[in-house]
C-alpha cells in the first residue's frame, strides 16, 4: 500500500508543468504526501472493515443454514404437544381441535377459493396495510388471505385470543432489536402460538427452532429446560436471526423465507433465478412449504387488520395479562408453588412452558420464574416456605457427593470450591470468530459466554481473551 502512495505522488509530481514543479517548495509537497498518506489509510480501513463484514456475512450463513434446511413449521403442518397435556394452553390446542370447524388442511398450491369480496377491495385493502413486506397481489396471495378471513374462523378467533398475550411480549422484544413489527405474524405460521408446539422433524416451541439453530443463538436445551419453549427467550433468539438474515439478504421476503427453509435454500434458489432477489422471482426454486410461508403471512396479517369485516373476535383466554418475574437460586418444584400460594398448577406450566419437568433447577445456575402478578407479594413473602414445602414428595434425599436427584435425574447442589473457581479455560478470539462458532467448539451457550465476560452484546474484537468454561 505505501508503494502505491510513491508512485501516485510519482505520477501527480511528472505530470505537473515544469513551472509548477519549481514554484512548489519542499513544505507543500511534504503537505501534499501527508494528505495523500491519511486518504491511503482511511482506505485501509475501509478495506479492512470490508473485509470483516464479508467474513461476518460468511459465518452469519454459516449459521442461518443448516438444520433449519429440513425444518417444518408446525403451524403450517401437524403438530403435537408432547408434554404437560392437562395445561389449558395444551387443552386449547389438542381437546379443542377435534371440534374446531374449518381446520381441514387444503392444498394450496391447487385449491382456488373464492369470495364475495372482490379483487378490487382486496387489493386496496393489501395496500392500505402498508406493510415492510411488498407483494403484490395475484392469486397466491389472494388464497392465503381468503383462506385466513374466511375459510377458518374458529382458529382464526384462537389465534386473536393468544395474541392479546404474546403479541405484546413479541412486539417489545422486535422494538428493541429495530425490527419491523409485522414480524410478530411469523409465531402464527410458525406454530400458531403454540410454545410446546413439535413439528414432525423435531422444530419445537412458537418460533420452531431447531436443535442446533438454537444452541447457536444461545438457547438453553438440558434435562430441565428447553428454552425454545421459553416465550420470552425464543423470541430474542428469533429476532436475532432476523436481523442476521435482513443483513445477508438485504429483503424481507427472502429474509423471512430463510426462517423456513435456511439461507442455503433461498442462495440455491436466488442461484436457479439468474441472480434475481425478488421473492416472485425465485418462488418456483423453493421449497414446497416456503413457498406459501411470506404468503401466508400476509393472509394472516390481513385477516387480523380487517377481522371487523369479517365478523372476528378474538377467544377469551385464561392466561393472565400482568405477570412478575423472580430470580431462583434453589431447586423449586411446580407443585410447591401450586400448593403453598393456590396457584392451579396448569398456570405455573402455563407461563413456564420451558420447565417441562416442573422443576426450577435454581441450585445449579440462577434461573427465573414467571407468576401472575397478583401472586407476586404472596411469594416474596413465603419463600422460605415454599422452598421446604414437602422436599421429602417432591425431591429426594441428598447423596454423599453433594447431588441431589429431581424426579429421578441428578442435579448438583455443591458449590465449587475457591480453586475451582479460578480454573479458567481461556481463548483468544481470531479472525472470523463470533460467539456461536465459539460457543458450538466448547460445548456452551452465547448466553453463558456473555455472562462469563461480562458482555453487554455479541460483539467480539480480534485479540480479546473470553472465558469458555471450567477444567
Amino acid at each position: 500500500m505505501r508503494k502505491l502512495v510513491v508512485i501516485i505522488c510519482s505520477i501527480l509530481i511528472v505530470s505537473l508543468p515544469a513551472s509548477s514543479q519549481i514554484l512548489k517548495s519542499r513544505k507543500a509537497l511534504q503537505k501534499e504526501n501527508e494528505e495523500l498518506l491519511k486518504k491511503v489509510a482511511q482506505l485501509e480501513e475501509e478495506v479492512a472493515a470490508y473485509k470483516a463484514d464479508a467474513i461476518d456475512r460468511e459465518f452469519i450463513e454459516e449459521e442461518l443454514s443448516g438444520e433449519n434446511e429440513n425444518k417444518v413449521s408446525a403451524g403450517l403442518e401437524d403438530y403435537n404437544t408432547p408434554a404437560n397435556t392437562d395445561t389449558l394452553l395444551s387443552q386449547w390446542y389438542m381437546h379443542r381441535q377435534s371440534r374446531i370447524p374449518g381446520r381441514e388442511q387444503y392444498d394450496m398450491d391447487s385449491v382456488v377459493f373464492t369470495t364475495d369480496v372482490p379483487d378490487s377491495v382486496l387489493m386496496r385493502r393489501l395496500e392500505e396495510m402498508n406493510s415492510f413486506i411488498t407483494l403484490p397481489f395475484n392469486e397466491t396471495v389472494k388464497n392465503f388471505m381468503i383462506l385466513y378471513s374466511e375459510k377458518m374462523p374458529a382458529k382464526m378467533s384462537e389465534m386473536m385470543g393468544l395474541s392479546q398475550y404474546y403479541f405484546p411480549i413479541i412486539e417489545e422484544t422486535l422494538r428493541r432489536y429495530d425490527l419491523p413489527l409485522e414480524l410478530k405474524y411469523v409465531a402464527i405460521i410458525e406454530s400458531a402460538f403454540n410454545p410446546r408446539a413439535e413439528s414432525r422433524v423435531g422444530a419445537k416451541g412458537m418460533w420452531q427452532f431447531m436443535y442446533r439453530t438454537a444452541i447457536s443463538y444461545g438457547l438453553r436445551i438440558d434435562s430441565y429446560a428447553d428454552e425454545r419453549m421459553d416465550p420470552i427467550a425464543s423470541i430474542d433468539a428469533a429476532a436475532r436471526y432476523f436481523k442476521d438474515a435482513y443483513r445477508i439478504f438485504g429483503d424481507w421476503s427472502l429474509a423471512i423465507s430463510s426462517y423456513n427453509c435456511g439461507s442455503g435454500n433461498v442462495n440455491k434458489a436466488i442461484k436457479r433465478a439468474g441472480g434475481r432477489r425478488d421473492f416472485w422471482s425465485i418462488y418456483t426454486y423453493l421449497p414446497r412449504e416456503t413457498r406459501g410461508y411470506v404468503p401466508a403471512m400476509v393472509g394472516a396479517m390481513y385477516a387480523f387488520r380487517y377481522a371487523n369485516e369479517y365478523g372476528l373476535k378474538p377467544a377469551p383466554m385464561s392466561l393472565p395479562t400482568y405477570v412478575d418475574t423472580f430470580h431462583i437460586h434453589k431447586n423449586l418444584h411446580f407443585g410447591q408453588i401450586s400448593e403453598v400460594l393456590g396457584i392451579p398448577l396448569a398456570d405455573v406450566r402455563d407461563l413456564n412452558p420451558q420447565y417441562y419437568q416442573d422443576v426450577v433447577p435454581g441450585a445449579h445456575s440462577e434461573e427465573v420464574i414467571r407468576l401472575p402478578f397478583n401472586y407476586s407479594s404472596a411469594f416474596l413473602d413465603m419463600q422460605d416456605s415454599i422452598y421446604r414445602y414437602k422436599t421429602d414428595v417432591f425431591f429426594a434425599t441428598k447423596v454423599e457427593d453433594g447431588r441431589e436427584t429431581v424426579n429421578g435425574r441428578p442435579v448438583q447442589t455443591a458449590r465449587p470450591s475457591a480453586s475451582a473457581k479460578s480454573q479458567w479455560v481461556y481463548y483468544k478470539v481470531k479472525s472470523g470468530d463470533n460467539l456461536g462458532k465459539i460457543a458450538r467448539k466448547y460445548h456452551t451457550s452465547v448466553r453463558q459466554l456473555k455472562s462469563w465476560n461480562n458482555l453487554k452484546s455479541d460483539r467480539i474484537a480480534i485479540g480479546q481473551r473470553l472465558k469458555v468454561g471450567k477444567r
